[in-house]
């Protein structure tokens, strides 16, 4: 554990952190979202998921202008509104990070020539914590978790994950389904800590043993976690924090995620249906599930001329293209029609 840095210098191994969004200053969804606990949620900063289970607390997720000086200015913090202090076996409040398994082939895992993996962050709280990181093998099912301490102070932590050989039959698969997940546990109950922390290596997984001995973000409503810097690379040494361009995590996050689409159609003396398509500024991981709305927010509805709550609906949707049109167009001359849309191609 070290103190944050002051300053971060530049370093000319560009492309080592496969981490997306690390520096949480991508928010295309919201910068803020309360009741948090219910369900899973990607609330604020793309890439990153709030993954409860059956607890009855509650948190509010924002991203916040709160960073190490020189790291990021910005962070994603939870706040805890509601308490849970009763903690059922089967409770558990995760923050959770996916990597696509075309994305994580040089870790080499599962064969011979596997490499550790190291995870580092900035991370602080009200006051210490124990919390766990767990490295998860989606495609074997098999994980190793470090446990990690909190102070009020920004401080960054640097986890070094074994390699794991295992019999050369459990490498990642190469595709774009999820090969990695990266639990940051924040809560659980005894069906994931009652076992002995699996922190040594690699093993198949057994909940009992994923987040031993980490305290609760949910025992009090006074509790906040924050986290920034996220980076994750190949060997045993933390480098120092790759800066990226604004514009290169934006077409990153674009990939799963589109939040700000708008479509515009004119044309003269429209009787009926009218169309609008564009090209998408990034391909999607995979065909996305869009929603459109009005000007005025409605979903399922498009805006033509001054009247808003027409009907519209998806008429085109591809990786790389999308369409949306409506019946019942106003008639008249300079026909404007408006959609916004939503695309997720998430993890």
């Amino acid at each position: 554990m070290t103190k944050a840095r002051t300053n971060a210098s530049a370093s000319p191994a560009v492309g080592r952190n496969m981490i997306i969004n690390g520096a949480m200053n991508v928010a295309q969804r919201a910068t803020s979202v309360t009741g948090i606990g219910g369900s899973v949620i990607l609330p604020t900063c793309d890439r990153w998921v709030i993954n409860p289970g059956a607890t009855a607390g509650r948190a509010t997720v924002t991203q916040t202008a709160d960073g190490p000086n020189g790291i990021s200015a910005n962070c994603l913090k939870i706040d805890c509104t509601t308490a849970d202090a009763s903690i059922a076996s089967g409770e558990q409040f995760i923050l959770e990070h996916k990597l696509e398994g075309q994305n994580v082939q040089r870790i080499g895992k599962g064969v011979a020539g596997a490499k550790q993996v190291t995870i580092s962050f900035y991370v602080k709280a009200n006051a210490a914590f124990n919390f766990a990181l767990e490295f998860f093998d989606a495609d074997n099912s098999r994980n190793c978790s470090k446990l990690f301490a909190t102070t009020t102070d920004w401080v960054r932590q640097e986890l070094t994950f074994p390699a794991d050989v295992d019999d050369g039959s459990s490498p990642f698969d190469d595709d774009n389904a999820a090969s990695v997940r990266l639990f940051f546990w924040l809560h659980a109950g005894s069906d994931f800590t009652s076992g002995t922390l699996q922190s040594g290596s690699f093993a198949n997984n057994t909940n009992a043993n994923r987040a031993a001995g980490i305290d609760s973000i949910l025992s009090s409503t006074d509790n906040n976690f924050f986290i920034t810097g996220v980076q994750m690379e190949v060997g045993p040494v933390a480098t120092e924090f790759e800066q990226e361009d604004i514009s290169t995590t934006l077409a990153k996050c674009q990939r799963y995620f589109q939040g700000n689409g708008r479509l515009i159609q004119t044309g003269d003396g429209v009787i009926g249906y009218l169309q609008a398509s564009a090209l998408l500024p990034v391909e999607m991981r995979a065909t996305p599930t869009a929603v459109i709305r009005d000007n005025a927010g409605t979903t399922g509805k498009v805006s033509a001329d001054s009247t808003n709550n027409i009907a519209g609906t998806t008429t085109g949707l591809s990786t790389t293209f999308v369409s949306a049109g409506a019946n019942n167009v106003v008639i008249g001359n300079n026909v404007f029609m408006s959609v916004h849309f939503t695309l997720d191609a998430e993890l």
